[in-house]
């Protein structure tokens, strides 16, 4: 009863400060009551920290450049944690950490369940299972232009098979974003410091530009911290890092062709750490020297041309590696040094992805189709808890957006994925399994001349057995199955309380089960719900808000047939900011976060406060120079989020400069 009465709660709470937090605003009108404020400069019209997609049924946020920029944040999971319906793992730490959407994903046992798939530039990145040392996210947002986050699974189908949480794909800075696509040479550099623990970061991108069609980019990034402190001044151990990253990236163009090639790679060095690294002791696994690289490969053939609507083609292959090598320390841990904690890693994802994008006009019906093939092949190195082999995988797909007459959009589609996974058994017999699913969904969306849309979708997916279950027959033969239906609205429209203010929001309820069950033991099915709210509003004059929040609930059927909540289970929450853009020159802004109490871990809410400044001056000697400042957790509050095994840090505080030449 207890539990209903919180969600009813948060759940009016919502709808009441959305309300207020959009409304009052609209009051604050110069002293006359006059609309007619000073127009500021260039200052896009409606301009908020983040921009509501408000025109698609799928469930999709885009985070931008410059909110990359303004957040400070020290890893990618960190910045992504606004995303309603995203919760974080340990999410300020690159090692020990992971992202969990909608209840899937990283826990604090496995880096991940393969139900939230991540992608840079293309290439799927992440291991598998590893157990109690897997991230699916090992890179430094220094290296990227833009994150967009898909919840769920109706916009899954072009990017893989079994994805029921959502997608993660990030896309690299490219030369042309410091050049501005003109001929020349720019130079970023970056510098950056946090006094939660003495945290530094640097940044230096080289942009080289020799024609309009040939573009040259190199990056190179620091960021290192010592252990955290929490709320209460203790510190949080197994929380520093020292984390090296670089880009390199090229693109020539010639006529309606181009080709794109990039390389990131990211490492970290452990030494005498916790070989469970969700933790902050040695426990009974004792501590390892552990040496950890990532790396992915891209390269990109793009054919355009501008009198033909029907060819868009791609032509991408990939290449993602990561590799964990690490000894244990004798003595460490209470059992010795046994095979699984002694054990190194290896995981190689190589893919070929061929597609095209078409755009037909036929009659009132016009047709957006995207088709492509694909080859992946996943290659582990044998370990112990972790089998070795290949797993081989073929791929079609299409997805086809219809827009016919009066507001109607109609968008199937479909996934077809064949799988081979081989390797070799414990007793030293060859092992090899054939699976394959045909999967697929909808959704439908009708947008009103008043600005309001309404939309539903129904999404199938099957998650095809992979290498971690090679010992485990029935396993390999048994795809798990996610089904997911969505209803929702969105409203956007500019001049709502005045002429000159614009106000987007976006709604949306989903139910997903997932049956057939092999990544959770003693579990058989899930069932969960919820909502995911977003809005924002601004005003010419610079004063913008916006507003996000997740309220979700769920329930596992245990083998036994006895149920309980969803062990994954993260707790409500909500997210206000509250800003003012003072021209190009300044942007101010309050970021309030509230959790409901995590009732699976017996853990209490809070509510946190984030400030955040950016100054840019226009003119003069620091024309181009960007000064930003943060302080993170303003409140110094002492609390543990839903699905981590650490303290969340305490109050930072957070500088960065960065230059353009």
């Amino acid at each position: 009863m207890n539990h209903t009465i919180r969600k009813n709660t948060l759940l009016g709470a919502t709808a009441i400060v959305t309300a207020i937090a959009f409304s009052t605003p609209a009051l604050a009108q110069d002293a006359s009551g006059s609309d007619d404020a000073e127009f500021l400069g260039t200052l896009t019209l409606g301009e908020s920290k983040r921009e509501v997609q408000a025109d698609t049924a799928t469930p999709v946020t885009v985070i931008d450049q410059e909110e990359i920029d303004d957040r400070q944040a020290s890893t990618v999971a960190e910045l992504i944690d606004s995303v309603p319906g995203v919760s974080l793992v340990n999410g300020s730490t690159p090692v020990g950490s992971g992202i969990n959407i909608r209840g899937f994903g990283a826990n604090g046992t496995y880096g991940t369940d393969q139900k939230v798939a991540i992608q840079i530039d293309g290439a799927s990145v992440g291991s598998e299972e590893l157990y109690r040392v897997g991230t699916q996210l090992f890179t430094d947002p220094y290296l990227y232009k833009s994150v967009e986050v898909i919840r769920g699974t109706v916009g899954s189908f072009e990017y893989g098979s079994g994805i029921i949480g959502g997608v993660v794909r990030l896309e690299t800075i490219d030369a042309s974003d410091l050049t501005g696509g003109e001929p020349g040479f720019a130079l970023r550099q970056t510098l950056g410091g946090a006094t939660n623990m003495d945290g530094f970061n640097s940044s230096t991108t080289l942009a080289i530009q020799p024609t309009e069609n040939f573009e040259v980019l190199a990056n190179y990034s620091w960021r290192e911290q010592h252990n955290q402190e929490d709320g209460h001044d203790r510190v949080i151990e197994n929380s520093e890092f020292e984390l090296p990253s670089y880009l390199v990236k090229a693109r020539y163009s010639a006529g309606d062709h181009s080709v794109t090639a990039s390389y990131t790679n990211t490492e970290t060095t452990e030494r005498d750490k916790p070989y469970d690294s969700f933790g902050t002791t040695g426990g009974s696994f004792g501590n390892v020297d552990r040496d950890t690289t990532s790396e992915t490969i891209a390269l990109k053939y793009n054919y355009n041309p501008l009198t033909n609507d029907l060819i868009n083609l791609d032509v991408i292959y990939s290449y993602a590696n990561q590799e964990i090598d690490q000894t244990c320390i004798v003595g460490s841990g209470p059992f010795g040094c046994f095979a699984t904690v002694d054990a190194d890693h290896q995981y190689e994802t190589s893919k070929l992805t061929v597609k095209n994008s078409a755009f037909i006009e036929a009659g009132v019906l016009t047709h957006d189709i995207r088709a492509g093939l694909e080859y992946i092949l996943k290659e582990r190195l044998d370990a112990s808890s972790a089998p070795g082999g290949e797993d081989n995988r073929y791929a079609f797909f299409v997805v086809d957006n219809i827009e016919f007459g009066g507001g109607w959009s109609f968008t199937p589609a479909l996934r077809f994925e064949t799988s081979e996974v081989e390797g070799v058994l414990d007793d030293g017999s060859n092992a090899s399994y054939d699976n394959d699913a045909l999967m697929g969904g909808a959704s439908l969306r009708y947008e009103f001349d008043n600005g309001i849309a309404l939309f539903g979708s129904y999404a199938y997916t099957e998650s095809l057995p992979i290498l971690d279950d090679l010992e485990n027959e029935t396993y390999m033969t048994q795809p798990e199955i996610g089904e997911t239906v969505e209803i929702g609205g969105s409203y956007d429209r500019i001049g709502v309380f005045g002429r000159d203010d614009s106000l987007s929001i976006k709604a949306n309820f989903y139910r997903t089960d997932l049956e057939d069950n092999t990544s959770y033991s003693g579990v058989d099915s899930v069932e969960l719900s919820g909502l995911e709210l977003e809005g924002s509003y601004a005003r010419r004059d610079g004063t913008y808000v916006d507003v996000n929040a997740n309220i979700i609930d769920g329930e596992q059927t245990n083998t036994t047939g006895t149920k309980s909540d969803w062990r994954n289970l993260t707790a409500d929450s909500m997210r206000v900011t509250l800003g003012k853009r003072f021209s190009p020159l300044a942007d101010l802004s309050t970021e309030f976060v509230a959790a409901a109490d995590d009732e699976i871990n017996d853990r209490p809410g809070y509510v946190t406060v984030n400030l955040r400044a950016t100054i840019t001056p226009q003119e003069g000697v620091l024309e181009g120079t960007s000064f930003r400042f943060g302080i993170e957790n303003a409140l110094d509050m002492n609390y543990m989020p839903a699905l981590a095994t650490r303290t969340a840090a305490g109050r930072n505080i957070k500088f960065t400069v960065s230059k353009s030449f």
